[in-house]
């Protein structure tokens, strides 16, 4: 029997671990953070994300403002019905006394008529 690739516990271990180093240090060669451009690359992506940033907080500042334009134009709009309405009441108000006024004055002359023809009949 050959025993050509029998090895033992350790050595097989020894040999995973020195293939993991060789790969770690392969992968530490080709990192992005080694590149020559890797700073110029990081630098205009924080200027890139400041950007974007800038035009969030622009956008929602923007969308605040209309949301309380809006909001001021309801309010300008609910008061001019509210007093639209107050003043539809005061008119019919008015015209309602004024037909009363109407009305007792029309009572009053026929009540100062018949009067005046009971007056001119005992006289």
């Amino acid at each position: 029997m050959a025993k050509k690739n029998l090895t033992d516990f350790n050595e097989r271990l020894e040999t995973a671990a020195k293939a993991k180093q060789v790969l770690l240090e392969k992968m530490r060669a080709n990192a992005p953070q080694n590149a020559p451009d890797f700073a110029e690359r990081q630098a205009e992506r924080i200027v890139l994300s400041d950007a974007r940033d800038k035009r969030k907080a622009e956008a929602a500042e923007r969308k605040r403002a209309e949301a309380a334009q809006k909001a001021a134009e309801a309010a300008a709009v609910a008061l001019a019905a509210q007093q639209a309405a107050e003043e539809e009441l005061n008119r019919k108000a008015n015209e309602a006394l004024a037909l009363k006024a109407q009305q007792k004055a029309g009572r009053d002359a026929k009540y100062a008529a018949r009067q005046a023809r009971r007056d001119s009949r005992r006289a």
